[in-house]
């Protein structure tokens, strides 16, 4: 299994963090704090779903004060439930959504790009992680 020492995994989390957050729109809340990729997985969900139980687990986590970090426990939650690529699966399924939160050169706008980030994902359901939520 995958657990918190591996390199690897740094590795995979980081790459995941930057390609959710490649060419995304610069948003911000009521309050003016900027908005990141855990506001648009958080919005996609609750488009598809009633409540995504890591939705519900990090959002109960009161040391998380920033999307980055809500985020960030949102990919390690997923992983660990080999979730992430349904997750975000449902969350790529609006193009409306996904133009309104991401600039033209995001890959999550282009069909082919979109196919094999999420089939590569689809692969990582058969890896297990141990990680500290």
């Amino acid at each position: 299994p995958v657990t918190d020492g591996s390199r690897e995994l740094h590795s995979l989390c980081a790459q995941l963090e930057f390609l959710l957050q490649f060419d995304l729109k610069e948003k911000r809340t009521f309050f003016g704090q900027r908005k990141d990729y855990w506001d648009f997985l958080c919005q996609g969900l609750a488009r598809r779903r009633q409540e995504h139980e890591g939705v519900r687990f990090v959002t109960s986590l009161d040391k998380l004060k920033t999307p980055v970090g809500r985020g960030r426990a949102f990919l390690r939650y997923c992983l660990v439930h080999r979730q992430l690529a349904e997750s975000l699966q449902l969350c790529l399924l609006d193009p409306e959504s996904l133009r309104e939160w991401y600039y033209a050169r995001s890959p999550f706008l282009s069909p082919q790009r979109r196919e094999e980030i999420l089939g590569s994902l689809y692969e990582l359901d058969g890896v297990t992680f141990h990680l500290a939520l």
